[in-house]
């Protein structure tokens, strides 16, 4: 009787169901990982996008005078060319008219005290579509 007693505890043992592991959420790690996704997708967005480059002057006197320059001078309500008001959309044609002139010509760009960068940048960027290369940004030495 002992025998079938642990027979039949064994049998039991044995049958029994045995118990489930409990199954680890991937919701968290997902959703981790999809934040992190779209935190660098859109941070790496911004990198080298419409890069100006700007390189510092190689010597500290070219030669050439600021006299010799055309002068763009940008202002918070209008743009002045040698002193004389010009719109942003004649600003590429006497750039351009210029260029054929004088290839070499250096563009001195001005802008004064309370411009947007916006607006310097959009007046460089036209510049160089109007085929200047010669170009040189300025400030004023009071500001």
């Amino acid at each position: 009787m002992k025998q079938y007693q642990a027979d039949l505890q064994s049998l039991a043992l044995a049958t029994k169901p045995a118990r489930k592991r409990q199954l680890i959420s991937l919701t968290p790690l997902i959703d981790v990982v999809f934040i992190l996704l779209i935190f660098f997708m859109l941070a790496s967005s911004f990198f080298d996008w419409r890069e100006i480059r700007l390189d510092a002057p190689v010597h500290a006197a070219t030669g050439d005078s600021d006299d010799e320059a055309l002068l763009i001078e940008i202002q918070p309500n209008q743009m002045l060319i040698g002193g004389v008001p010009v719109s942003e959309d004649n600003l590429m044609n006497k750039v351009q008219k210029l260029i054929s002139q004088q290839p070499d010509k250096r563009i001195l760009v001005k802008p004064i005290a309370g411009v947007p960068l916006q607006a310097v940048v959009n007046v460089i960027d036209s510049i160089k579509s109007a085929g200047g290369k010669n170009l040189s940004l300025s400030r004023d030495a009071t500001q």
